[in-house]
């Protein structure tokens, strides 16, 4: 074994070189060195460099003088490292003769177990043979005593089967039918056994005499009842014991004897109907439907009564013969109407539905309809589509109001049953005459609801004390709407919901029209009026020397040009009522595609009904926001042609101030009452008065040129005045204290700061240049070079120092000459109003 004692000093170099050879481990066993040995000493580390460690130990020359320090530290650490090597290779002297000795020991104790396996593996042969040995035997006494049981019973099969045959033919003879069943049904059970051994000529013979008894028995029954019922004797015949023993013989006999001798009987008991209900009859028509049903239920009861014990109860005979007079009622019914469609009015139709689903859900209570699901059921009595007709048909939604709370009080759904629309599925095709009767009835009731609106529109609005709500025509219509598809889904949830459904999208763009939109207050007049007034006033101008007779004349003017309070409070009304229309056209179309078969939900959208509302919604705050701007532009047009440069002493706010302040608190009071119950858009109109009255102030703040000091002081003054008045505009004349609105906050103050950095720019005096633009650029940061220039102008320089200035300021800001300004004044968006115009000339 190597030792390290046992190397030279020769070696010792030799096995140095070979370690710096060799140990450079990959970098997957690297990292596994290090998640086992971990360690932070950069003489462990893989890329280790001799070089960068020196100089990390000695940065400097006078750090040389630990020197002796840092190789004693070294040395002490290799030897360490010296006896930690030397230990574990003399530890590991005696581990390989250790081993050697483990793996001989552990050779011999496999052996003994091999072996002692191999014993065992023998001992259970000899086992598996013993008891092969003793159970050959008795399997060979099991497969005789399945033989021998087999023939026992087949011979005694045969012998029922002999002496079956001779039995059935004399009891078929004599008509025995009674005593025939129990040795019929026996045969029958033989016979399976023997399917196996019809190649056999003995036992295809008995098979064949089987089958010629139970065809005598059919032909014999079917003719017995024949004469019984069709007879020269029928009008007297009985029911009696040998018919219904008769019928228990029908039931183990071929299926099909069963299906001819129910449908001859089922078309026994409808020949009458056939004949008192025939086309030709007065009873055959719609009015007299209710008689159709009167006479089944009467005949039906008298069958069972008088034929009832006579046939098996699972038979379902009477099931059978409602089906069958359902099926012929649907095909009768579906014939006259083809012929006499253009006599079916709503009315009738209507009468004809009511009464035949009642009938459908009384017998939907009386039968099961298990005989739907049978193979011996004609095929014209299928069930139907159950998606057409509901249960029961009520010109009223009480009965959907009591099965949902059965629905509750069970704790489980109602299960469809297939008499459901089994008659009534043939009034589909007519179904356009309700939807078209409700069609003319809803145009009659807009004519009304046009009338009411005008009144109800005119009548206390406007009145002190007097709330606006929404029309009641609006309630009116919904109601309406509800009723007609409460009904609807009686009748169907097929196209005929879609169709109601396109009515309704109809009236809902004619209310929003013809109600709403015309009833709107026009804004031509007061358009012309302001025009002449600003007109008027502007010549005036040249006469005047102050400013005060002119404010005067303006407001004297303005007041003339506005919407009186009744106006306002009929915009309003508008306005809610439209909101109301919004959110009830939102839950009519969830409603509708709830109530419509799934495969036809899709086509429910009423989203362009929707954005008529949303558009007389946004007309209305429109009209109210520049109702409120007309108020305020003579004001601002005072503004702007007061002589500024002339101001010498800074006092109150300025008349304009006053008389827009004046303005808004007439103003604003009444709208906010008015659309108390609509919050969102009242605080929408604020928003938008601002977002509209805002840029327009700031305009006419640059009309106002030149400036002096004390006048650009006074519109600071003013404009910081407006600002708190603009601030408080949502509450302005309420009782209530609260905070305005965060969205609307936000808007006043990013306006009418930049006005207040606008007038505090023009404050500013222009020497030093630089010093002039920094101020500039750092109050009004996104502004442009043309509104460097309206600064310019306010201040009143001359063109050589304005020119001056902006070469400057384009060799400050060189792409400032391309920016757009951020606040301008907006034009009123007419869209809206184009959008519902479009629509509605679309649809009508």
């Amino acid at each position: 074994m190597f030792k390290m004692t046992d190397v030279s000093v020769d070696d010792e170099d030799y096995l140095e070189d070979a370690l710096n050879e060799f140990l450079n481990y990959p970098r997957e066993v690297q990292e596994a060195i290090e998640q086992v040995v971990p360690s932070n000493d950069p003489l462990d580390q893989p890329d280790f460099n001799p070089v960068d460690y020196i100089n990390s130990l000695f940065p400097t020359e006078q750090s040389l003088s630990n020197l002796d320090d840092v190789v004693n530290k070294m040395e002490n650490q290799i030897r360490m490292i010296d006896e930690d090597i030397r230990s574990v290779v003399r530890g590991q002297t005696n581990v390989g003769q250790d081993g050697r000795a483990a793996l001989k020991e552990a050779q011999m104790v496999i052996r003994h177990l091999f072996t002692q396996i191999t014993e065992i593996k023998c001992k259970a042969e000899q086992s598996e043979e013993t008891v092969r040995e003793i159970t050959r035997d008795i399997k060979q006494l099991d497969c005789a005593k399945r033989n021998l049981t087999a023939a026992i019973t087949t011979l005694h099969h045969l012998h029922m089967l002999v002496g079956g045959v001779e039995t059935l033919k004399t009891l078929t003879a004599k008509r025995q039918y009674g005593e025939i069943v129990m040795p019929l049904q026996a045969i029958v059970e033989v016979m399976k056994h023997f399917e196996n051994y019809t190649d056999i000529p003995q036992i295809k013979q008995l098979a064949d005499q089987v089958k010629e008894i139970q065809a005598s028995l059919a032909s014999q029954i079917t003719s017995d009842f024949h004469d019984a019922f069709t007879g020269p004797n029928s009008k007297t015949f009985v029911p009696n014991r040998q018919l219904a023993e008769a019928c228990l013989v029908i039931s183990i006999l071929d299926p099909k004897v069963k299906k001819d001798l129910l449908k001859w009987f089922v078309n026994i008991q409808l020949s009458e109907y056939g004949i008192l209900f025939r086309e030709s009859e007065d009873n055959s028509w719609l009015d007299k439907l209710d008689k159709r049903y009167a006479w089944f239920k009467k005949h039906l009861l008298q069958c069972e009564d008088k034929f009832g014990a006579m046939f098996p109860p699972n038979w379902n005979v009477s099931e059978r013969i409602t089906v069958e007079f359902c099926n012929i009622t649907k095909s009768e019914l579906a014939k006259i109407m083809g012929k006499r469609k253009n006599e079916i009015d709503v009315k009738l139709l209507l009468f004809a539905i009511q009464k035949t689903t009642a009938f459908e859900s009384l017998l939907s209570k009386r039968f099961s309809g298990v005989t739907f699901n049978e193979d011996s059921v004609n095929a014209s009595a299928q069930q139907p589509n159950m998606n057409t007709i509901s249960e029961q048909f009520e010109m009223d939604s009480s009965n959907d109001t009591n099965d949902e709370s059965e629905k509750k009080s069970t704790g489980k759904p109602t299960i469809s049953s297939p008499f459901n629309g089994i008659i009534s599925e043939c009034f589909q095709p007519y179904l356009y005459i309700y939807i078209d009767s409700l069609d003319r009835n809803l145009f009659e009731l807009m004519d009304r609801f046009i009338v009411e609106g005008k009144a109800d529109l005119n009548k206390g609005l406007g009145v002190p004390g007097t709330s606006v709500g929404v029309l009641r025509s609006c309630a009116d219509l919904f109601i309406f709407y509800k009723k007609c598809l409460v009904q609807c889904t009686q009748l169907s949830n097929g196209n005929p919901m879609l169709a109601l459904a396109t009515t309704f999208q109809k009236y809902l763009r004619e209310y929003a029209f013809k109600v709403l939109q015309n009833n709107l207050p026009k804004l031509g007049s007061v358009t012309n009026s302001l025009t002449t007034s600003v007109t008027n006033i502007t010549r005036d101008l040249r006469d005047l020397s102050t400013a005060a007779g002119l404010i005067q004349n303006f407001l004297k003017e303005g007041d003339s040009t506005r919407f009186n309070k009744q106006e306002q409070a009929r915009i309003c009304c508008i306005l809610t009522t439209a909101e109301y229309c919004l959110d009830t056209t939102q839950q009519l179309e969830k409603t509708l595609k709830e109530k419509i078969d799934p495969s036809l939900s899709e086509n429910i959208k009423l989203s362009q009904e929707q954005d008529i509302f949303h558009s007389v919604i946004s007309n209305c705050i429109h009209l109210l926001v520049q109702d409120l701007e007309m108020a305020c532009e003579p004001a601002l047009t005072a503004m702007t042609k007061t002589q500024w440069q002339s101001v010498e002493t800074v006092g109150d706010q300025s008349p304009y101030v006053c008389a827009i302040t004046g303005h808004l608190k007439t103003t604003v009071p009444v709208i906010r009452d008015n659309l108390a119950s609509s919050r969102k858009y009242f605080t929408q109109f604020c928003i938008k008065f601002a977002n509209s009255f805002i840029p327009k102030f700031i305009q006419s703040i640059y009309k106002c040129k030149p400036l002096s000091t004390a006048g650009a002081e006074q519109l600071l003054l003013d404009t910081h005045m407006l600002k708190t008045v603009l601030l408080g505009l949502p509450l302005i004349g309420s009782q209530i204290t609260r905070d305005a609105p965060p969205s609307f906050t936000k808007v006043v103050i990013k306006g009418m700061t930049r006005a207040e950095m606008i007038l505090k720019v023009v404050m500013n005096h222009t020497e030093p240049d630089t010093a002039f633009i920094d101020q500039f650029l750092k109050l009004l940061p996104e502004s442009d070079i043309q509104e460097f220039q309206k600064v310019l102008d306010m201040k009143g320089l001359k063109t050589t120092d304005k020119s001056h200035l902006v070469n400057m300021f384009r060799q400050r800001q060189p792409a400032s000459a391309n920016a757009q300004p951020v606040l301008v004044s907006p034009k009123h968006d007419t869209s809206n109003m184009k959008k519902l115009n479009t629509l509605i000339k679309k649809n009508f």
